[in-house]
């Protein structure tokens, strides 16, 4: 039985004192007796609070006393409090404290997660906590850095970075330092249970403890060592058959077109899988005008190392005996029927997962949509689309939303390596699939949508084996009360606090993306743009308004909208009329002539001082030119002419964009709206984008939150 026990107020800044977190002076009296002696001794203004193990709201029951400036308001304080002693307060005593003076109020602590253990909070303090909610968290142990780094992600950091009311700026240091001997405690000693500082003032910028609250929990729980890392040959081998297997059993293949186990193989033979394909059909019936086998032991042995299983669920798991024995070493069961469907459900699941780890296969769902391989040009999935080949993998708890990150690669041409749909993940889970994208060769950037963290443990040693290495971009589900509802119901999945859920992506360099439209966006910008220096960004244009906007938008991703230097200002003066805006934005109005755009383009990209490019105007011309094509002047009057050099003039901007991208190793994002219009032609400019395989955003605003995910994995890895 676990039981929980508070440390008083004294006691708990005690502790903290014993780790070097300074902690107001004070003194505790065990009645009014003493109190003026021990104000005395501290010196006036004092606070005094009635203090026992078993009180933990002193505020809200009026037992706090503040700006005591003599031994008589000291006295007629220590008889008021002692007065609101109550049976149930137990032992007490009356805390005279020095009165800490300052401005600015944090609030600093520590819980344990469920998921993901100690972890320290830092936030604003005092009677603003709750009311702000402006917390941020970090899995423990921390270092100084990662600790500064949390008080800079805060809302109001600049409170604390900057001065403030007459004050300097705070210590950021010392505020570190108290976070880190916070989590060091939560770690060694596993019998705390929470550590809450508050408030923390920051006197003359130091922080100084003025109130605390240590629960401890009895029997402490036993620290889980973490297993020994798996190289990466052995886990590259163990996910071989899944996205290499050299044959596939397609088992419950049907000849009707509406059943799953018809459109697995359709789209198996579809899209050019160029191993040997098993369709498994109790009668032998010809599908798709070849002939099935009637059971698994039909199959050569050694022919097949997947099954794409479509059975039912009380089948499955002897099925997967007579698959091992033909040499199977990989299973994705399409079926439902399992864990999501109940009681029931739940043994089922059970036993497929202890039938796949007795026979050493890989299981990958059940009740998922599928996975794809596009080095080995397999689409083994129950839905569309088979998306272009590329550099970018997926993974997700959700199976139609593979579907939506295939989509988008459809749309934009920036296309995927790998794709797996997680369904239940029984025995094999997100965080095993970053282990092998991590690892994989074919796969340079990640995108995920989770519900829920099963494992937080495993899932933080996967980021710690990716994320250095290759960016993960991440939607998470369940956020808010009723979506953690939601996803709860869809998968049974465990959702965490989803502030110490972001404190995990902060610390380990993961981008969260607030969409599934924008987070495949940013993917595909990591995928296609080299990273950039640093955060100095010229927006470019051929048109005032959009610039305007891209300036407010700049400053609201934390981008630095940098001042133009002089030898780009001059140099553009040479190329265009007077009436250009000189300044960043980079505004043409309308005085470019046939090569400007594209000289300006390799200008900037050139530019030491100049990390970024967002490059705004693209498929005008080719839209004037198709106003032109399909009116009845057309081709007469020169618009043949005409409409051919606008079409050209796009496509060369869209071109020479990613060649000085490239050449100089700066990023340049090309956005327009026009990538949604002119559908029967379409625009040059952002079909030029799309072929030479970027991305052509349809906002500025779209294109500066990707560059913003740019720049913060660039910094990440810097570190």
């Amino acid at each position: 039985m676990t039981t929980r026990t508070t440390l008083s107020e004294f006691d708990s800044k005690a502790l903290l004192r014993e780790l070097g977190v300074p902690a107001s002076r004070e003194r505790l009296v065990d009645g009014p007796a003493g109190v003026v002696e021990a104000a005395q001794a501290l010196g006036f203004p004092v606070v005094m609070k009635l203090c026992g193990a078993a009180i933990s709201h002193k505020t809200e029951r009026d037992l706090l006393r503040l700006n005591l400036v003599s031994p008589e308001g000291v006295r007629a304080a220590a008889e008021t409090l002692w007065a609101q002693r109550r049976p149930e307060d137990g032992a007490v005593g009356l805390l005279v404290a020095e009165q800490v003076e300052g401005r600015r109020e944090l609030i600093a602590g520590v819980v344990r997660d469920p998921q993901f253990g100690p972890c320290v909070l830092v936030g604003l303090g005092g009677i603003l906590a709750e009311a702000l909610g402006d917390v941020v968290f970090g899995v423990a142990p921390l270092d100084r850095a990662e600790a500064r780094r949390m008080i800079e992600s805060l809302s109001a950091a600049h409170l604390v970075t900057d001065p403030f009311r007459g004050e300097g700026p705070g210590d950021l240091d010392a505020i570190a330092d108290v976070l880190v001997a916070l989590g060091d405690l939560a770690v060694r000693d596993p019998g705390i249970e929470s550590v809450d500082v508050n408030p923390l003032i920051l006197r003359e910028g130091a922080p100084v403890a003025v109130d605390a609250l240590v629960v401890r929990r009895s029997p402490a729980p036993e620290s889980v060592e973490a297993p020994a890392p798996v190289s990466g040959d052995a886990i590259r081998e163990r996910f071989r058959p899944l996205f290499h297997p050299k044959g596939v059993i397609v088992a419950g293949a049907s000849s009707h077109p509406g059943k799953f186990g018809f459109v697995a193989l359709h789209n198996l033979r579809r899209c050019g899988y160029g191993g040997a394909i098993f369709p498994v059909n109790r009668e032998g019936a010809e599908i798709l005008g070849a002939p099935s086998l009637r059971d698994v032991s039909e199959v050569p042995p050694g022919e097949a190392d997947l099954v794409f299983v479509c059975t039912p669920a009380p089948a499955n798991a002897e099925l997967l005996r007579a698959c091992a024995k033909a040499g199977v070493r990989a299973a994705f069961v399409a079926s439902g029927g399992y864990r999501e469907a109940g009681e029931d459900g739940e043994v089922l699941e059970d036993e497929l997962v202890a039938t796949a780890d007795e026979l050493g296969i890989v299981l990958a769902g059940p009740n998922g949509q599928g996975l794809i391989s596009t080095p080995a040009k397999m689409c083994a999935q129950i839905v569309a689309p088979y998306p272009p080949p590329g550099r970018i993998s997926v993974a997700s708890q959700s199976g139609n939303l593979v579907s939506s990150f295939l989509n988008y690669a459809t749309q934009t041409g920036v296309g995927i390596s790998k794709a797996v749909s997680a369904g239940n993940a029984a025995q094999t889970d997100i965080a095993h699939y970053l282990d092998y994208f991590a690892e994989d060769p074919e796969t340079d950037v990640v995108v995920a949508y989770i519900e829920g963290v099963p494992d937080g443990s495993r899932f933080v040693r996967a980021l710690e084996r990716l994320t250095p290495r290759k960016p993960l971009v991440l939607v998470k589900g369940g956020v808010g009360s009723e979506g953690q509802k939601a996803a709860l119901s869809h998968t049974g999945s465990l959702a965490t606090d989803d502030r110490v859920f972001s404190g995990v992506c902060r610390q380990h360099g993961v981008l969260r993306a607030p969409t599934v439209e924008e987070a495949f966006e940013w993917a595909a910008t990591l995928a296609s743009q080299p990273l950039p220096r640093g955060r100095r960004t010229v927006v470019f244009t051929t048109a005032g308004g959009w610039g305007v906007l891209s300036a407010d938008a700049c400053a609201a991703a934390g981008l630095d909208l940098m001042e133009l230097p002089i030898d780009i200002r001059d140099a553009v003066d040479e190329m265009v009329p007077a009436r250009w805006s000189r300044g960043n934005p980079l505004d043409l109005a309308g005085g470019e002539t046939r090569d400007t755009v594209t000289a300006v383009l390799d200008l900037l990209c050139a530019h030491p001082e100049v990390d970024a490019v967002i490059h705004l105007g693209l498929g005008i011309q080719a839209a004037t030119a198709e106003l032109m094509r399909n009116g009845p002047f057309y081709p007469d009057f020169g618009l043949d002419r005409m409409t051919d050099f606008h079409t050209n003039q796009d496509r060369r901007y869209a071109e020479a964009a990613a060649e000085a991208s490239a050449r100089h190793g700066t990023p340049v994002l090309s956005a327009t709206e026009l990538v949604y219009t002119d559908r029967e032609y379409g625009n040059s400019g952002p079909l030029a984008v799309k072929a030479v395989g970027r991305v052509c955003y349809p906002s500025a605003h779209r294109a500066i939150r990707a560059l913003r995910a740019l720049c913060d994995y660039a910094e990440f890895r810097s570190r």
